[in-house]
């Protein structure tokens, strides 16, 4: 029990510092970008001014609002406070809407998106390298270049390919936004139609682009397994293959749950380019928006939002993987 104990807590240990840290950057970074947001603002507000005073007072007004000109650790701890109690901030681009509204409707884009996407893709990509591993022939000589070559394209390349073969030359699915342009949100039928139409490119560029890592992964492993002495030994007394095969593909799971924890944020970095791609009004689309428009609050926001995804996903899956595998707990047993 007690090396469970140091087990979990040293995860938890990175876990904090890691959040630390992307906390650190989250309000570094987008406050080391060229220009002034509020001067945009500014502009926008004072168009039709011609009083360069009134047009100075304006800026001096959203300057003091947003608390751009006092000191960057002044703003820092302006920032800690504000995000201890769940607030944000409001935002630059769409003032005075506040950021954690934006947040809160991009997250729910995002997850219904990105979450069935990674389950589908893990499995299919499991399952289509173990079958390659146990099959062989022409089904492995065909699998195996078809997921080098997918695994191998960028995460934005699979979904312009999507976009340019069923949105723009076949025309059978649309091309941006995650319902009709025209449409508001409800639950009659037409709308939700227009939903799932909408998420049938994002959905699937996402799955692809874990599919073909997966099932090499897989393939490597089952193939690791079925020539280890036990698979010889058990052959050997008559064990029937089937039974064989379930141990077989069990220990080869393993390596791949710590795959999917490794790669979580590569996945999740895709399905937010799968977002840019098709206008999908997830963080991805929310970021890129903030990055646009000099939005530190949004951008920031976005980016915790999306760090805290990645880490939470990462720890549970470890944490999972900790009672999962033998090897482990038997290491574990031992301090």
């Amino acid at each position: 029990m007690k090396g469970y104990v140091n087990y979990f807590g040293k995860k938890m240990v990175w876990f904090l510092i890691t959040l630390v840290v992307a906390f650190m950057l989250n309000f570094i970074l987008p406050r080391l970008m060229p220009g002034d947001p509020v001067a945009v603002i500014t502009a926008r507000v004072v168009q039709g001014m011609a009083s360069q005073s009134a047009i100075q007072h304006v800026y001096e007004e959203y300057a003091e609002l947003f608390g751009t000109k006092k000191p960057m650790h002044e703003q820092f701890f302006l920032y800690v406070k504000n995000m201890l109690k769940g607030d944000f901030g409001t935002s630059f681009s769409q003032y005075p809407r506040p950021v954690s509204d934006i947040i809160r409707t991009s997250v729910g884009w995002t997850v219904g998106l990105q979450l069935p996407a990674i389950i589908v893709g893990w499995l299919i990509g499991n399952m289509l390298g173990a079958l390659a591993a146990y099959m062989k022939g022409s089904y492995d000589k065909v699998l195996m270049p078809t997921s080098l070559f997918i695994s191998s394209l960028p995460a934005f390349g699979i979904a312009v390919i999507l976009l340019v073969i069923f949105g723009v030359t076949l025309r059978w699915l649309p091309t941006s936004g995650g319902y009709g342009f025209d449409m508001i949100p409800s639950l009659r039928g037409s709308f939700l139609w227009s939903v799932f139409i909408h998420y049938l490119m994002p959905f699937w560029s996402v799955v692809f682009i874990i599919i073909g890592g997966q099932a090499i992964g897989m393939r490597s492993m089952c193939i690791y397994e079925l020539n280890a002495d036990y698979v010889k030994f058990s052959r050997y007394l008559g064990i029937k293959d089937r039974r064989i095969v379930r141990y077989v593909f069990r220990n080869a799971m393993l390596p791949q749950i710590t795959g999917l924890a490794l790669a979580i944020g590569t996945i999740v970095g895709g399905a937010l380019f799968a977002e840019i791609v098709f206008s999908y009004p997830g963080l991805g689309f929310t970021l890129l928006n903030g990055i646009l428009s000099q939005d530190y609050p949004l951008i920031s926001a976005a980016a915790l939002i999306i760090t805290l995804m990645v880490l939470i996903t990462t720890l549970v899956i470890e944490i999972l993987y900790g009672f999962i595998d033998p090897r482990v707990k038997a290491a574990q047993s031992e301090q």
